[in-house]
């Protein structure tokens, strides 16, 4: 027995700080920052959009990645099993959240494939969306890098832009709908390949490989930025494009949308609720200050958010000028700006390969690592619940390269004709914010109120020698589960059916297979609580008192110990006085 047991390996820790801070900062700073809190702060009153941005920030964001990270630190343990021990009724929360993360990881890599096929395009002589001339174009192109080039209104109505030909006809080879799968696009594949590739190297050794790895992800992509941010700044048209992205519009504070969108922002930028940052934590050692470290990753996150704003604004000015036509026409949000927006401002400028170059690798860069680390959060949590068989020499490697695999195999039709019908599916249900607002609600009541606040306070304290501000406990116990209910009901009620370029309506079929992705991990909580409630033994208050209860062998606090002195003390001085009554 002892020999066997000799054989499981030690699950580790991150080499150093400066490790940790990368991963978790490469992690939470991905494209949303740069092509979706951009968008919404434009759309949705500009720097109005601010006010409630912050309140989610204060009430869900902040508390919830302490939250995470003081969970992971103080147990040890993966997404799942981390639950296992804090609150065993409860780990349905884990196995939701990994299940949002194995769907994120399944179709979160097809957008890097796409952005290193153009790439590799922007090393051609002409760019092949900044032309007309190509085999995949229509009679309809129109060139808008073109010089003297007249336009009016029913021109661009009435014609297509040559970068949205190059994405549509050439990069996706889209069909007419989800019915119409077609053939697979082999140079998409080819890319998808390459990046699972990358992937598989960045995490096969664990946090010995990701944490190194980590050094070059997370920070070049803040090099590209400032590169893109400079020359923004100085195009034509730039300021007319900040005024645009920060013009404050207080009436826009009274639509329940700009709210939601607010809070569903901040639960994906901040990666919170579904597992990565305990996960990412749970490799630090006991007495690192998670609170200090949880506190400005936060804000660097924020930050980096309003930058990319003036970077993608600032460019988006400079289009809208040199065509003649309001920004608003041109500005976009998710894969709309990444692919077609940016790349067509790109093609106006000197140097367009240079400049095209530059924000690809920003882009691969931010969703790599990402990417990785969602990975190595699935796989740890898996590893964690069965060390004795995963946790042995060569076994990690193994099972990492069999989990590419499934996900690859599982993401095959989403690059094929039809595939961008199949990812907007994932990306509209599967991780939307309503399935995380669902977590967010349950993991703040549990440790706020079963678990307990005020134990969980003791334990920050006892790890990082600092007590938190005690807005946090008023945000676990009742801020943070109340305004995420409120907003999981309201984007309930103000649900709309997902559409795809604004004309393709979805079949009947599609939107059933959207709400069972849906569904498949918000049922996993109330489902796991009472198969355990329902499987235990003894009354149903036992049941209830068990599945309640932390592992005894957690880690005791300073408190727990002076506590624990003080009983046995108090108990044999008790004991004593009595043997002398006797």
């Amino acid at each position: 027995m002892d020999r066997i047991e000799g054989q499981i390996e030690e699950r580790g820790h991150w080499g150093s700080k400066a490790e940790f801070l990368l991963a978790v900062a490469g992690n939470v700073i991905g494209l949303g920052n740069v092509w979706r809190f951009p968008y919404l702060c434009y759309k949705y009153g500009g720097g109005a959009f601010l006010i409630p941005y912050l309140v989610f920030v204060v009430t869900c964001g902040v508390p919830l990645f302490l939250l995470e990270t003081s969970m992971g630190q103080y147990t040890q343990e993966g997404g799942i099993t981390c639950w296992h021990r804090l609150c065993p009724l409860a780990e349905g929360i884990g196995y939701a959240g990994q299940l949002i993360l194995l769907y994120s990881c399944m179709y979160y890599i097809v957008i890097l494939s796409w952005a290193l096929f153009y790439l590799i395009s922007s090393f051609s002589s002409q760019l092949p969306w900044a032309s007309c001339d190509n085999t995949w174009n229509t009679d309809d192109c129109v060139n808008l890098a073109a010089k003297n080039l007249t336009l009016n209104r029913t021109t661009l109505i009435n014609s297509t832009p040559a970068a949205t030909e190059f994405w549509e006809r050439r990069v996706l080879s889209l069909s007419g709908g989800i019915e119409e799968i077609g053939r697979i696009n082999w140079e998409i594949l080819l890319c998808l390949i390459a990046m699972w590739v990358i992937c598989y190297f960045c995490i096969w050794k664990g946090v010995k490989s990701t944490g190194k790895v980590v050094y070059f992800t997370a920070t070049f992509p803040y090099v590209m930025l400032l590169v893109l941010l400079i020359r923004g700044l100085t195009l034509p048209g730039a300021l007319q494009g900040i005024v645009f992205y920060l013009y404050p519009e207080p009436a826009r504070l009274f639509d329940p949308q700009v709210w939601l969108e607010a809070g569903a922002q901040i639960l994906f930028s901040y990666s919170v609720s579904v597992g990565t940052l305990t996960v990412l934590a749970s490799y630090n050692k006991y007495n690192n200050n998670c609170y200090r470290d949880s506190l400005w990753l936060c804000v660097l996150n924020s930050c980096t958010s309003l930058v990319a704003g003036f970077a993608v604004f600032s460019v988006l000015g400079f289009m809208a000028q040199e065509q003649g036509i309001p920004i608003a026409e041109v500005a976009e949000s998710g894969p709309g700006l990444a692919f077609i927006a940016y790349p067509q401002a790109v093609a106006m400028m000197p140097l367009p390969q240079l400049w095209a170059v530059c924000f690809f690798i920003m882009i691969i860069l931010l969703g790599l690592d990402t990417q990785f680390v969602s990975m190595e959060a699935v796989t740890t949590s898996v590893m964690d619940l069965f060390p004795m068989i995963l946790r042995r020499e060569g076994r990690r490697e193994i099972f990492i390269l069999l989990f590419c695999l499934t996900c690859f195999l599982g993401q095959f039709i989403m690059v094929t004709e039809g595939g961008i019908y199949v990812f907007q599916l994932f990306d509209y249900y599967a991780c939307n914010g309503a399935c995380v607002l669902f977590l967010s609600v349950f993991e703040s009541l549990v440790m706020g109120w079963i678990f307990g606040a005020e134990r969980m306070f003791d334990i920050i304290e006892d790890m990082t020698k600092s007590r938190p501000n005690y807005i946090f406990m008023l945000c676990w116990k009742y801020l943070t589960p109340l305004v995420s209910v409120v907003s999981f009901v309201c984007s309930m009620v103000e649900y709309t059916p997902l559409t795809f370029n604004r004309w393709y309506v979805y079949p009947d079929w599609a939107y059933a297979l959207g709400w069972l992705l849906a569904l498949s991990s918000i049922v996993l909580v109330p489902g796991w609580a009472l198969g355990q409630l329902f499987a235990g033994k003894g009354s149903l208050k036992q049941r209830w008192r068990h599945l309640c209860s932390p592992d005894p062998e957690l880690p005791l606090t300073c408190k727990q110990r002076a506590e624990m002195k003080e009983t046995t003390f108090t108990a044999e001085m008790e004991d004593l006085v009595r043997a002398n009554i006797d």
